[in-house]
Order: structure tokens, then C-alpha cells, then sequence
């Protein structure tokens, strides 16, 4: 032992150099973890916000599913109310032999359009409204002196939209300028 320390006190060169390589080697040590230690952090911060994406994307899909849950047999329905005003439409109020069967009628629609109202199926009955073609689907044009050009004229089926989501376009007639007349042959001389 008191040959070592002889050693180490007799070449100082060497103990420096040990010294030294000792502290490199334990910078590009403490710079290896340092790296680490950021790449581990930008991996968690990345997977953190995958998690809240696919937790957002999830909770969207909930709502939406719930949203919309209803669209299919909604859909099936609405030829049922369509039976039902046409039933109403051609059948006249002054019969006194179906006015019972009418008040009826009048009753089951009334009550089918309060339950699509409260599962917020709205009715797009557009009549002498604009034409709106992401809510109309037309069917015919029909010239017309009483209506702007591009105005609903008449509505053949009556349209739904539910959760503001289109179910099912308006189909309607749409008004368009009428034809001008070539002058007679009299207006002409």
C-alpha cells in the first residue's frame, strides 16, 4: 500500500489524467441521460395527447350516436304521416259519413308530429319560400306570374331534418319567369 500511494504521489500526470477521463466519461454519461430523459418525456407527452384524441373522438361518437340513434326508424315512419295528410288532403270535411274516421286521422297526425317534434324531427314545408337546394329536392318548374323565379310553387312531400342533420329533402315544384311572347305580327307594324 504505501507502494501505491507513492506511485500516485510520485507521477501526478498520471492521477490528473485518470481524474479527467473519469469526468469525461461521466459528462457523456449525465449527456446520454439527459437525452434519454427528453426523448421518454417527448414520448409520453405524445401518447398523452393521443389519449386525449381518441378520449375526444369517442365522446363525439357517443353524442353523435345519440344524436342521431333515431334516423333509421324515423325514416320509416315518415311514410306513415305522409298516408296520413294525403288521407286528410282527399278526403272532404263536409262528409258526414267518414267525419268521424277524418277526426281521427286528425288526431293520429296530430299526435305523430307532436312525438317527432319531441324527438326533434323538424318539418320543412317550404312553401313560397326560396328554393334551397341542400333542403328541396325539385322535381318540376312551373312558370309563374305570383311567385319570385326560384320560389317554392307547391310541395309534393314535405321534408325532415333531425338534429339539424337533413333526413329526408322537401320534394317541390319550383317557380321560374314566365315565357315572354314573340310579338304578333300586328305588334310589329
Amino acid at each position: 500500500m504505501a507502494d501505491e500511494q507513492t506511485l500516485d504521489t510520485q507521477n501526478p500526470d498520471v492521477q490528473t489524467a485518470a481524474e479527467a477521463a473519469a469526468g469525461d466519461d461521466l459528462v457523456a454519461r449525465v449527456h446520454a441521460l439527459e437525452e434519454q430523459l427528453a426523448t421518454a418525456q417527448d414520448q409520453s407527452l405524445r401518447m398523452a395527447a393521443d389519449l386525449q384524441n381518441v378520449r375526444r373522438r369517442a365522446e363525439q361518437d357517443v353524442e353523435k350516436a345519440h344524436k342521431f340513434a333515431l334516423e333509421k326508424f324515423a325514416s320509416d315512419l315518415l311514410p306513415v304521416v305522409d298516408s296520413l295528410e294525403r288521407g286528410l288532403e282527399l278526403s272532404s270535411p263536409d262528409d258526414e259519413a267518414i267525419k268521424a274516421v277524418r277526426e281521427g286521422m286528425e288526431l293520429t297526425l296530430k299526435l305523430f308530429n307532436d312525438t317527432l317534434k319531441r324527438y326533434q324531427l323538424e318539418v320543412i314545408d317550404p312553401h313560397g319560400a326560396p328554393f334551397n337546394a341542400e333542403h328541396h329536392q325539385a322535381m318540376a318548374m312551373q312558370e309563374s306570374t305570383n311567385l319570385e323565379p326560384n320560389s317554392v310553387l307547391k310541395v309534393f312531400q314535405k321534408g325532415y331534418m333531425l338534429n339539424g342533420r337533413l333526413l329526408r329533402p322537401a320534394m317541390v315544384v319550383v317557380s321560374k319567369a314566365p315565357a315572354q311572347t314573340p310579338p304578333s305580327i300586328d305588334e310589329q307594324a
